[in-house]
């Protein structure tokens, strides 16, 4: 039995031109290289290619819907030129390259890529209001011939007998810093998006300040999600936007969990006689710590109650972890070394 086109689209027989590029818009990104690792994903990509490859031609399409794949390639019943038969005439080899059809559907934009691709001198860390395309999938403008923002253009019917999915998420990272996580903070983010026109089809570009409010002590890989917020179409659910909480790197400290780590670096004579380190903390202050014993490279010691809050009860907070580094020197006079070799134990 030759391969259904159709089914490989997820299509019914007589499907629209429209519902053709919709669902290969769909597939071609759920089982694109770059983004699905699962194993087969390839050659599923390349069997979606082939699909549309032959769905989107009328000709081809004519000859397969009357005669099936083995028609179409001229390797059946079908193909030998019998009554009503495509004959010899036409006989069909999928040699295109699936990457090159997913390139020509996007108008040669990588849509995975255009999400949140940097702009020009635009460095979100230094940014209060860092801006960014919302596109969801379904604004990639590979749907209908409209381009991803400008003036509106008449849009596609809307689909028939198909309800509406909706896009995946759309996610970018928030960065702050362990200061704004200790405080607490309000982030303010740009986003362009497409909207419906208000004749229902055409399409705009509008731009939206989104507030996320960081609460004290959020871990990295908070999710902050607004419903709703990517690109619009005539036949799709825009996408949800969502925000993932990531540290920026930190100067003196790094973070664990809820605890902060401060590395601290003494001599071997501060670590073998005993010494005062002063630990700074995030909120400027700075604890002074006496140590009498033997500090061990890798020693650990903590100061409780100096660290981040904790995100649930963020009136509680976690520890200030001192962890030591010793330095050794990189070379001992002769005297000093006979010296040590007297007081120092076997």
């Amino acid at each position: 039995m030759g391969k259904d086109y159709y089914q490989t689209l997820g299509l019914a027989r007589g499907a629209s031109d429209e519902e053709i590029k919709r669902a290969y818009r769909r597939q071609a990104l759920r089982y694109h290289p770059d983004k699905n690792k699962e194993p087969g994903a390839e050659e599923k990509f390349k069997e979606i290619a082939e699909a549309y490859d032959v769905l989107s031609d009328p000709r081809k399409r004519d000859i397969f819907d009357r005669y099936g794949e083995e028609g179409l390639k001229g390797g059946g019943p079908a193909g030998g030129g019998g009554a009503g038969a495509p004959g010899g005439s036409f006989s069909y080899t999928f040699h295109g390259d699936p990457h090159a059809i997913f390139a020509e559907f996007f108008g040669g934009r990588n849509p995975f890529d255009s999400f949140f691709g940097p702009r020009e001198g635009e460095d979100d860390a230094d940014e209060t209001f860092p801006s960014f395309p919302a596109g969801g999938l379904g604004g990639l403008g590979g749907l209908g011939g409209f381009g991803r923002f400008g003036r509106a253009r008449p849009g596609p019917e809307p689909p028939r007998q198909r309800q509406p999915r909706q896009d995946p998420p759309v996610t970018r990272d928030l960065r702050v810093s362990l200061e704004e996580v200790y405080s607490g903070c309000t982030k303010k983010m740009k986003i362009s998006h497409t909207r419906l026109a208000p004749d229902g089809r055409g399409l705009r570009s509008e731009d939206k300040i989104l507030t996320i409010e960081v609460k004290r002590g959020w871990k990295a890989g908070t999710k902050i999600t607004f419903p709703g917020e990517g690109d619009q179409t005539p036949g799709n659910i825009p996408a949800d936007v969502v925000f993932v909480l990531r540290d920026k790197p930190h100067s003196v400290f790094r973070r664990d969990g809820s605890d902060v780590v401060y590395p601290a670096r003494v001599s071997l004579r501060e670590a073998l006689c005993g010494c005062t380190v002063n630990v700074p903390t995030l909120d400027g202050r700075s604890i002074p710590v006496v140590f009498k014993d033997v500090i061990r490279p890798g020693m650990r010691r903590k100061i409780p109650g100096e660290g981040l809050p904790l995100p649930k009860t963020p009136e509680k907070r976690g520890d200030l972890v001192i962890e030591f580094e010793v330095l050794f020197p990189e070379r001992l006079p002769q005297a000093s070394r006979s010296a040590l070799e007297q007081v120092l134990p076997l």
